[in-house]
């Protein structure tokens, strides 16, 4: 059996799901396809079963927030031919008011951890998974704390000093924040 190279791989995913592998770029070492939302789990199972590219391995599965573009939620997944030793990474966009996917857990069991880490951090449901309930955070936490919702720093903080830490002098005017505070 020859090892397939990329071009075939995505020839092949053209032929069968056509229009709903939307684009395929190289980013790094990994092929990137950017595939529509109704088709991933069954993208992921013909790559799976197809005795030519056996990718068996779920590598990874996360979700991830771009508040800035068209549909800011994702979800990523990256799979493995052991046997062939080829790696490849698909993405599915989803807008904020659809964070509705199905369970990847029918084709690869371990997506059952990465999918309750994608729903307890970003909020992402999925449709059929086994058990999905938070797993790292507390059950009564009303929020999702990987959204890019929340500033990154607390600036309102009068103890920050950026020159403490070896940054340039910042915006930070710790005069001004204590006459505030009062």
């Amino acid at each position: 059996m020859n090892k397939p190279d990329i071009e075939q791989i995505t020839d092949a995913l053209k032929k069968e799901f056509g229009d709903d592998i939307y684009a395929v770029s190289q980013e790094y070492d990994f092929p990137v396809f950017i595939i529509s939302k109704k088709v991933y789990v069954q993208v992921a199972r013909y790559l799976y079963d197809h005795p030519d590219f056996q990718f068996t391995y779920l590598t990874t599965s996360c979700g991830y927030h771009d508040p800035k573009a068209p549909l800011p939620f994702a979800m990523m997944y990256q799979l493995h031919s052991l046997v062939h030793n080829i790696r490849l990474r698909f993405k599915s966009f989803t807008p904020a008011n659809d964070l509705h996917y199905d369970s990847l857990t029918a084709v690869f069991p371990a997506a059952n951890w990465m999918e309750r880490e994608a729903y307890d951090f970003y909020g992402f449901r999925f449709n059929g998974h086994p058990d999905l309930r938070r797993i790292l955070n507390v059950d009564d936490m009303d929020y999702f704390p990987m959204r890019k919702e929340y500033p990154v720093e607390d600036l309102t903080r009068y103890d920050k000093d950026d020159t403490l830490f070896g940054r340039k002098d910042s915006n930070f005017d710790r005069e001004r924040l204590m006459e505030h505070k009062k």
